[in-house]
This record gives C-alpha cells, sequence and structure tokens, in this order.
C-alpha cells in the first residue's frame, strides 16, 4: 500500500513548467529550448536513452542504420488532437541525419492505419540533423490520439547513422526496411525485426482543451520498471498495468516508463545506463506534464556484487548508508523541479542471482528508512505487497517470472494494484 510519509509543500504544487522540448534552429537542433506558442504538450509515452550496446538479446544499436526505414510502435496513455516525436541523439559520435519521418496510428505489426499517416517536419521542414550528444522535438503533427492507442513512428535513415542512442529492452517489436517507406501502410518491405527501441524517446500529444498541469507519473528505477519478462507486444510492464488501473477507477492519468534494465542509483554501466542520480532529470523529471514520480531502485547496487554475471563487473558492495544518500539525491532533484517524490521498497530477491546474506540485510536496512523515514513524500510497500507468504525474503510463486528477481505479468498488475490511487 502507499503510504503518506508527511504532508508535503511539493504535493501541493505538484504542477511543473511544461517543457516544450528541444527545438531546431534552421536543419540544425539546438540546446536551447525554447517556448512553443501552441497550447502546452503532455508526455504520453517516454523510453530512457542508452548507448550502443551488445544487450541480451540481438539489436540493431552498434551497427546502427543506412539506407533503411524503421518503424516503431508504441502505446500513449494520454490523448489529444496532436501529437509531436522527440528523437535522441544523446550518445551519437556523429550528427544523425533523419531523412523523413511519419506518425501513424497503429493497424498490426508493421502496418498502419490508412489515411492516419502523417508526414512529421521539424521547424517546418521535412529532413533534420541531429548533432551528437543532442535531442529534438518536431513539429505538432494534426494527429487524433486516445490513451491506449498504439502509435507507429517510421523514421528514414538515409546516411549512415554510426552506433544508435537505443533503448535497449523494449519488451516490443521494431521492424526495418531497406531504402525509403516512411508512407508506406502495409509491412510487407518490414522484413526485419528487432526488440529494442532506436532515436526515438518519447511521444507528446496536446490539446486546446484544459488539462491538469502536472497530471503526468514517472516510474523511474531499473529492470522491474522496464518491464524485464513482460509479455512482449502486450504492454504488460507495472507502468502500464497502472495506467490501465488509472483509468478503470475513472481517473486517468499520463504514465511515464523511466526504467532501464539494469541502471543503478549510485554507478554508471556501459550496458545499463548512467547512474539515477544522473540521469534523472532528463529521464524523468523534464519530462513535459510530469508532475509525480515514483522511484524504485537499488536492487542491482546492492546484488551486483552477489552475482557472477559478468556484465558488472567489478561490482563495488554498496552500504544502505551509501544506497540511502543516493535516494536522498533523487529527493533533492524531484523537489527542486516542483515534482513529489514517491518512493517504493524493493522487491524480495530471496532465490535470485542478486541474493546474499549482505544483499539481504542491506535491502531490509533500506526498506526500513523508505518505510519510517518520512523523507520520501510518500511510500509504495511492493516488498510486503510482492512477498511469498511462506517466505517473506522471495516473491510469490503467483508472481514471480522464474528468476526470482523480476515479476511475471500477474506481478507486474499486483504492483499496480499496491499503489493508493488517492495519495497519486
Amino acid at each position: 500500500m502507499l503510504s503518506r510519509t508527511r504532508t508535503s509543500a511539493v504535493a501541493a504544487t505538484a504542477a511543473l513548467a511544461l517543457t516544450a522540448g528541444l527545438a531546431v534552429t534552421g536543419a540544425q537542433a539546438s540546446d536551447r529550448q525554447e517556448p512553443r506558442k501552441e497550447a502546452a504538450w503532455t508526455a504520453a509515452w517516454a523510453a530512457s536513452p542508452q548507448r550502443a550496446s551488445t544487450g541480451f538479446k540481438p539489436n540493431w544499436s552498434e551497427d546502427g542504420f543506412s539506407g533503411q526505414t524503421l518503424r516503431q510502435v508504441v502505446r500513449v496513455t494520454e490523448g489529444g488532437d496532436r501529437a509531436r516525436i522527440r528523437l535522441s541523439n544523446t550518445y551519437g559520435t556523429s550528427p544523425l541525419h533523419i531523412a523523413g519521418a511519419t506518425i501513424a496510428r497503429t493497424k498490426k505489426g508493421a502496418a498502419v492505419e490508412a489515411g492516419t499517416v502523417r508526414r512529421l517536419t521539424f521547424e517546418g521542414r521535412r529532413s533534420v540533423s541531429i548533432p551528437a550528444h543532442s535531442q529534438l522535438s518536431s513539429d505538432k503533427a494534426g494527429l487524433g490520439l486516445k490513451p491506449f492507442d498504439s502509435v507507429t513512428v517510421t523514421l528514414h535513415l538515409a546516411r549512415t547513422t554510426g552506433p544508435a542512442t537505443f533503448h535497449a529492452q523494449s519488451f516490443a517489436t521494431s521492424y526495418r526496411a531497406e531504402g525509403e517507406h516512411t508512407g508506406d501502410t502495409g509491412a510487407s518491405a518490414f522484413d526485419a525485426s528487432t526488440e529494442s527501441w532506436y532515436f526515438l524517446s518519447g511521444v507528446d500529444v496536446g490539446s486546446d482543451k484544459p488539462r491538469r498541469r502536472g497530471d503526468g507519473i514517472v516510474l523511474f528505477g531499473d529492470s522491474i520498471t522496464d518491464g524485464f519478462a513482460s509479455s512482449t507486444d502486450r504492454n504488460r510492464r507495472w507502468s502500464d498495468a497502472l495506467a490501465d488501473r488509472l483509468a478503470d477507477e475513472g481517473t486517468p492519468r499520463p504514465v511515464l516508463n523511466a526504467g532501464i534494465g539494469g541502471n543503478l542509483v549510485l554507478n554508471d554501466s556501459a550496458w545499463y545506463g548512467e547512474r539515477g542520480t544522473a540521469r534523472i532529470g532528463r529521464d524523468a523529471l523534464d519530462l513535459p506534464g510530469v508532475g509525480t514520480v515514483i522511484v524504485l531502485a537499488g536492487v542491482n547496487d546492492i546484488g551486483f556484487s552477489e552475482s557472477d554475471t559478468p556484465t558488472y563487473k567489478p561490482a563495488p558492495k554498496v552500504s544502505a548508508a551509501e544506497l540511502i544518500a543516493g535516494h536522498r539525491e533523487l529527493i533533492r532533484a524531484a523537489h527542486a523541479k516542483g515534482v513529489k517524490a514517491v518512493g517504493a521498497t524493493l522487491l524480495p530477491l530471496g532465490g535470485s542471482d542478486h541474493y546474499g546474506e549482505r544483499a539481504a540485510a542491506v535491502s531490509e536496512e533500506f526498506n526500513a528508512w523508505v518505510r519510517s523515514s518520512g523523507e520520501y513524500d510518500a511510500y509504495v510497500d511492493f516488498d510486503k505487497a510482492l512477498a511469498d507468504p511462506a517466505d517473506g525474503e522471495r516473491i510469490a510463486p503467483e508472481y514471480d517470472s522464474g528468476d526470482h528477481l523480476h515479476p511475471n505479468d500477474a506481478g507486474y498488475r499486483a504492483m499496480a494494484r499496491a499503489v493508493d490511487l488517492a495519495v497519486l
């Protein structure tokens, strides 16, 4: 259950100044944010950027793209009468040239609904070059979307991109075609697929209808937030489950996912992204319309040193005091942006490759701090919600994906049920 820990001035002023996105100057993306004249934008979908890496499944990030069209499918959790995309070349080492881009409502797989394809522009131009280490937003497109619509974003990458900024574990299928196919409604040209997202970091919606500012909820964390072990192409992450539950209870709100598999609070990783304390602004707090962040993070900080997995070695042995200090940084960052900060206890990890006596002791001490310190504005107790009644150190069998660390689809739904919506 999500519990009140204190009455925060932040909670009373949870509205953010909505971010307009990084504008494009001529044919180049600028790092300067520029106010838009149209109504404010709200983030409807998001993915946190990562540097190119091998990953757990085959992906195209290290090879990049050349003379190809990339088609990616995402599900929005907010509706509007116009849409735009956000693109990231954050980890690129050279300019990224977008020769053309479209957005459309998804039909099935790589196919899109006829009559919904909208050509995207960037300050009126159909093509744009994004400098290395930069990001940008497109102009608005007149595409009406409802909450939970599936949206297809298609990019023509005519020039060689080099290694691609991407999101490794999408649990959704992306498609690739040779040549230029941004306007295709059919799927026949898209004969290659992968389970990652490339360059696409967000879809925003806008509307002339009044809406509450700062309504968005962003979930920040590691693979459990990212949705590891959830069913591919079925939108079964805990972020999806929370958005579904909010809608079912008559209180719909946009829910954004800022998880990265393997991410740590205190340390950077080539595979698992920048440390949480460094990326929370870009990936969570600066998303347009966000007023609440729910933080579930730390199991990798304490568990990688117990694991034989060679993807993060040598892993430091992190104490509870060090992890708590990292979370205090996250809380300060949220409050500095006027965002309500909700903490979460770590899930049981007994039987997993992250488990050991030291990790168990640190997890217990950290969870006690989340519950009792009052430093987060509120908390949700995933440890208790998903624990096996017969063994509190393990995830209940009905919620266990099989690795004793990540929930299955039912476990992610149980996480959403654990949240007291009234506190949000």
